[in-house]
């Protein structure tokens, strides 16, 4: 059997015992110099001929070398195959975020921002004035827009502790509920027999009254007047609101109505709550007589209907 037909041997790096020729550059390699021997060709290779092996070609540390074989033919060694990717690691499922079906803390979002705003003032005068910003703070009044928030936050806290009053199997009650991608939130959300109501508490001063201007001539304006405010923009932020609760239960079988809850206004004695375009204006005490009236939904519809709203609007 000859050279040629006796089973290939790689080729291996090793120091010459004898002297010899690089068939790739034709360099005479002297005795002891490190070189790559080819036993099936009986050839060597410098160093500097080799080239080195990448990762579809072997594995690491290994050399892969070209040159003539002495044959007219050039001699690689066979492509390695590429290993397999592992398997994608399947995303972890996370597990479903249970709705908080609990009632809340009404008024809790304004007092937040009351609580901001006053801290804000108070760095911004001691920030201009070290030494007389204490003094300045005690003299000062806070600016009307951040008592605002103050008297917000007591109209819906004292609105919010007669609904809790009510509450029961069938009247499910949810204070302070964030409005998704909004910065805005509903005050509050009440699901009874009669349906679902979307109360607004203001505390404003003076008589609520529906006013009612044009006629025959002109078209009709429902304007809702407070004292002698304009309080209009009120009945469009509930209608808004009432469209979204109403949105988010996708269910025509189930009234939802806007109301507007005066907590301190001047009401008679007799009568007093009217209805401006499908928006109830009412007080604390009527509203509660208004929720728990007997109505086509069950106790389980209600409970259903308050998870759903629940999961729609988060606290905020």
């Amino acid at each position: 059997m000859t050279a040629t037909d006796s089973p290939s041997v790689a080729p291996r790096e090793m120091r010459l015992r004898y002297a010899g020729r690089c068939r790739g550059c034709a360099t005479e390699l002297p005795r002891g110099t490190r070189a790559v021997y080819d036993p099936g060709t009986k050839t060597v290779c410098c160093l500097t001929c080799q080239v080195p092996a990448t990762d579809d070609a072997g594995s690491p540390g290994e050399e892969t070398i070209v040159g003539d074989t002495g044959h007219g033919e050039t001699w690689q060694p066979p492509a390695a195959t590429p290993p397999r990717a592992p398997a994608p690691t399947p995303p972890p499922v996370e597990a479903p975020v249970a709705a908080d079906t609990s009632p809340g803390v009404a008024g809790s979002s304004a007092r937040r921002e009351h609580e901001r705003r006053v801290a804000q003032r108070e760095e911004r005068v001691r920030s201009r004035h070290p030494r007389l910003g204490g003094l300045l703070l005690a003299l000062s009044d806070e600016p009307q827009s951040t008592k605002a928030w103050a008297t917000g936050a007591v109209g819906e806290e004292r609105l919010g502790r007669r609904l809790d009053a009510t509450a029961g199997p069938l009247v499910r009650v949810l204070h302070d509920r964030g409005i998704p991608r909004s910065r805005a939130n509903l005050d509050h959300l009440v699901v009874c027999a009669g349906g679902v109501f979307v109360v607004d508490a203001k505390r404003y001063q003076g008589r609520p009254h529906h006013v009612v201007e044009g006629g025959f001539f002109t078209p009709r304006v429902d304007k809702l007047v407070v004292g002698r405010r304009d309080c209009t923009r009120l009945v469009d932020a509930g209608l808004k609101q009432a469209d979204l609760v109403r949105r988010a239960l996708d269910d025509d079988t189930v009234e939802v109505r806007s109301m507007l809850c005066f907590v301190e206004a001047d009401w008679p004695l007799f009568g007093g709550d009217f209805v401006i375009r499908d928006v109830t204006v009412t007080w604390p005490k009527k509203l509660a007589t208004i929720i728990t009236r007997p109505g086509p939904l069950s106790e389980e519809r209600i409970t259903a209907i308050h998870q759903r709203l629940a999961a729609a609007f988060p606290p905020a």
